[in-house]
């Protein structure tokens, strides 16, 4: 007879069937981490009833009350009882799991929400003659009874997590959850931009205040989705933000994203959405990055809202039990299609560079003080008339000037949209007249992008140049690593990295690029490998090449100080407009900034 295991207890309880209220508390521990989760739930909800205006109102950072108001279709009176019944839905008839066209499930999240606080719903479906209301105060269900309601739905939970106090202990405080649900309804409003959104703190009693408020927008979806970005993201990202439209395999991207220039110190303005829903995904976070890895330091991240559509099918949205976060099945193309679309769109931007560096420039030239009341004029007619041509004579140092620029008369202004130059000030900067304007230019920075833009091309054009190792260097994988490294192996040749099987779980790498100098290969591999299992695609080699070519455009570019003839500047202008990526250096710094003369005007009091 075997002795009894001492880790088992004697006592251990028998397995038994919880009851419902138990199974909804714990299914509201994963749909409803806080006030905000709550939030998302109930307005998805009102999405799905196809409401053209929402109204969300919180009191102490939505822990006493939550009210989510909708003019949507409603809810029938004899189907009330189901909306607060597990698993009962209208959205799904439960055969495909994976074929999702709607938010939320109202089964989901409503008997949840009635379990862990006091719920009470009142609607009035389309066709009917009155409305009604049902409440439940921590899974007690109570009767139906009629109510006075015009359209649409009036969800109300008090008291959240009143039924589970241990929760309340894990909520932050009243700012911070009202923050989340700030943030929450921004992300929907985004989504749904042909829907007008409403958000009141009514703590303390009455109307309360508004917090935030945007309405129905108009036009097609573009112009829609842009004029809601301008209202949430601000007016700066929408005058910086470039279109993306783009389709591949099933899967299309629309949205807008910011020119390099106009960046971040976080991804905090990063906002993605698949099928409407916000989503956090390392597939689209990667991607980002790898778009925007030619134009932008690694600390520095681009503004953006994406919308990738595609067939249900293709997507798993079940992932996480507050489908945050979603499962592509072919990420590879998901990534691709993501990259392909933003690069594209950088590309179509030519030499442009972001608007807020001339409003930046505007503010550095305006005086901190002047007297109050005092304005600056100068009669027109005592003003010197200067032309628009490239000159021969540039800045000429003066003992009692710190700089004097001679300029050479010429009829015309160039007409092109980079100017002509005029002069070049602290041998850095070039100064050119456009028909409207002025241009001032860093050399250093546009010449390194031009170098860096050429150095590309041609290694386009003629390949990488790939330096045998002396001795082959033998690498050790982890199983699925060595697989996916070796199906990569043509790819990475054509970046000079050539490997191949040594048995077992190595590799054998015989040859690394050339501009990369000695390289520690297995920390190559390695890195390629851990990119291959999070991305499916690699950019290791391709990113470390480029930071090469990068460096190599830096030293092989114009210097600082270098005083340049009339016909270099004007050459150095030519090829900006001429260049893609032109309006930032590598690491997305202005290349030049651009002040229109009634910008100019403003600074002398002449607007």
């Amino acid at each position: 007879m075997n002795a009894p295991d001492p880790n088992i207890s004697a006592n251990r309880a028998p397995i038994r069937q919880l009851d419902d209220a138990a199974a909804n508390r714990i299914a509201a521990g994963e749909v409803v981490e806080r006030p905000a989760s709550a939030v998302k739930e109930l307005v998805e909800n009102a999405i799905d009833a196809n409401a053209t205006r929402i109204e969300v109102a919180y009191a102490d950072g939505g822990k006493t009350l939550l009210r989510v108001t909708d003019d949507g279709f409603g809810i029938p009176e004899d189907q009330l009882h189901l909306a607060l019944s597990r698993h009962a839905t209208s959205k799904i008839d439960g055969s495909d799991l994976l074929n999702i066209h709607t938010f939320g499930f109202r089964g989901e999240a409503l008997p949840s929400l009635g379990a862990v606080g006091r719920l009470t719903i009142t609607s009035r479906a389309e066709g009917s003659d009155g409305a009604a209301t049902i409440s439940v105060n921590g899974g007690a269900l109570d009767a139906l009874k009629p109510a006075a309601l015009s359209r649409g739905t009036v969800v109300e939970l008090r008291d959240l997590f009143h039924a589970t106090p241990a929760r309340l202990k894990f909520l932050r405080t009243d700012r911070s959850e009202s923050g989340a649900i700030i943030d929450v309804i921004k992300r929907l409003a985004m989504a749904e931009p042909l829907i007008g959104f409403t958000l009141r703190d009514v703590t303390g009693g009455g109307e309360g205040r508004v917090v935030f408020q945007v309405a129905p927008q108009t036009g097609d979806l573009f112009d829609a989705l842009h004029a809601r970005l301008a209202k949430i993201l601000g007016a700066d990202f929408a005058a910086n933000a470039l279109r993306i439209d783009a389709e591949r395999e099933g899967l299309a991207i629309t949205g807008f994203a910011s020119l390099p220039t106009y960046s971040r110190g976080s991804a905090a303005a990063q906002y993605m959405f698949v099928n409407g829903r916000p989503v956090r995904d390392k597939v689209f976070f990667g991607a980002i990055r790898g778009a925007y890895s030619d134009f932008l330091h690694r600390d520095r991240h681009p503004a953006l809202a994406l919308f990738l559509e595609c067939d249900p099918t293709l997507v798993d949205v079940n992932v996480h039990p507050a489908k945050s976060e979603v499962r592509f099945r072919d990420p590879g193309i998901a990534r691709g299609l993501i990259v392909t679309a933003l690069r594209h769109a950088l590309a179509d931007a030519g030499h442009r560079a972001s608007t807020t560096v001339a409003d930046a420039t505007l503010g550095a030239f305006r005086p901190e003080t002047a007297p109050a009341g005092a304005i600056y004029q100068m009669d027109r007619q005592s003003q010197p008339r200067y032309s628009a041509a490239p000159q021969a004579g540039f800045a000429e140092t003066q003992p009692s000037y710190s700089a004097r620029v001679e300029v050479v008369e010429t009829p015309v202004v160039a007409d092109q949209p980079l100017g002509a130059a005029r002069a070049q000030v602290h041998e850095n900067y070039v100064i050119a007249q456009t028909p409207d304007g002025i241009v001032i230019v860093d050399q250093h920075a546009a010449h390194e992008r031009l170098v860096y833009e050429r150095l590309k091309r041609q290694m386009a054009e003629n390949g990488v140049a790939a330096q045998a190792l002396l001795i082959p260097e033998i690498v050790e994988l982890a199983a699925d690593d060595h697989g996916r490294v070796l199906s990569a192996g043509d790819e990475l040749a054509g970046f000079g990295l050539v490997i191949e099987d040594f048995g077992g779980t190595a590799v054998c790498v015989r040859e690394t690029p050339a501009l990369l100098g000695e390289v520690n290969a297995a920390a190559l591999v390695n890195d390629i490998a851990d990119e291959l299992a999070d991305l499916n695609q690699t950019q290791s080699v391709k990113d470390k090449l480029e930071a090469i070519l990068s460096r190599v455009a830096c030293h092989g570019s114009i210097r600082s100080g270098r005083v340049m003839r009339a016909e270099e500047m004007n050459a150095l202008l030519r090829e900006m407009e001429a260049t893609p990526h032109s309006g930032q250096c590598n690491h997305g710094r202005p290349t030049y900034v651009e002040l229109k003369l009634h910008d100019i005007e403003k600074l002398f009091g002449r607007r």
